[in-house]
């Protein structure tokens, strides 16, 4: 088997730069991280309802995604930072399409695949242990969309997606393997969410691809369920067969 690095350093970095494609030639607002400036966090999922809800953000009938990559590269993420595309909370005026993606730079994990596994999806789940003060978030893994219901009460009291992208940095920097987290949230019209999606659930099947990894794999290509993301993924072959693009269809 290729080791874990590999994993990170191959598998993900050709999503990344997929991501950062849907944003060619648009000017983001971007904070660096300071934990003085996260969202009032309640600890405990907060019921928002209807009545109280200012907007939804990927409501039903919207384009939504919401996925997480790694990556031992620093050129890919330098730092920890907030990024937007398209209008802060308090400039949104009713439901809208919505992404957020995060970017995670990891040391290089030069333990077994096993480890490399749970690591990764222990730093996954940070996610849902973020629990803005009036910022509903629900969740459709099968999906790979985010929604999010804004209460008018958080609105006045000045929620914006800086704040609460702090407060997912806050959270993944808990982990002493995340080296740097970036945090971009997208709510501009005309972005391609459902292309968006498909890079979510891409991101899906490579971490998924640890868990065939060990229980071992099939020795043909033809038959194996993660043709598929191989071929779409750089890296993929190279991570399951230990072999360059142009080798063979065997271990």
């Amino acid at each position: 088997l290729v080791g874990s690095e590999m994993c990170i350093r191959d598998s993900y970095n050709s999503l990344i730069k997929d991501t950062k494609a849907f944003f060619d030639g648009k000017n983001p607002q971007r904070w660096s991280y300071n934990e003085r400036d996260c969202w009032t966090d309640l600890g405990s999922s907060e019921l928002v309802l209807q009545k109280d809800a200012a907007y939804e953000l990927g409501a039903m009938g919207k384009g939504s995604a919401n996925y997480v990559l790694f990556t031992s590269n620093a050129e890919l993420v330098e730092h920890d930072e907030v990024e937007l595309y398209g209008p802060d909370l308090k400039d949104i005026k009713g439901d809208c399409d919505f992404a957020r993606i995060v970017l995670l730079r990891v040391g290089m994990l030069d333990e077994d695949d096993e480890i490399v596994y749970r690591t990764l999806k222990d730093i996954e789940f940070a996610k849902y242990h973020v629990y803005p003060e009036g910022y509903m978030v629900r969740m459709s893994p099968e999906s790979y969309r985010e929604q999010i219901r804004v209460s008018k009460t958080a609105l006045r009291k000045g929620v914006s997606f800086k704040r609460i992208g702090m407060s997912y940095i806050k959270e993944y920097r808990k982990n002493p393997n995340v080296l740097a987290a970036k945090v971009i949230f997208v709510t501009e019209k005309g972005m391609d969410y459902s292309a968006m999606q498909k890079e979510a659930k891409k991101a899906n099947d490579v971490t998924g691809t640890l868990t065939h990894i060990l229980e071992g794999l099939p020795t043909d290509c033809s038959v194996c369920a993660l043709k598929d993301v191989c071929e779409e993924v750089e890296g993929m072959k190279e991570l399951h067969f230990g072999i360059g693009s142009k080798g063979t269809d065997h271990h």
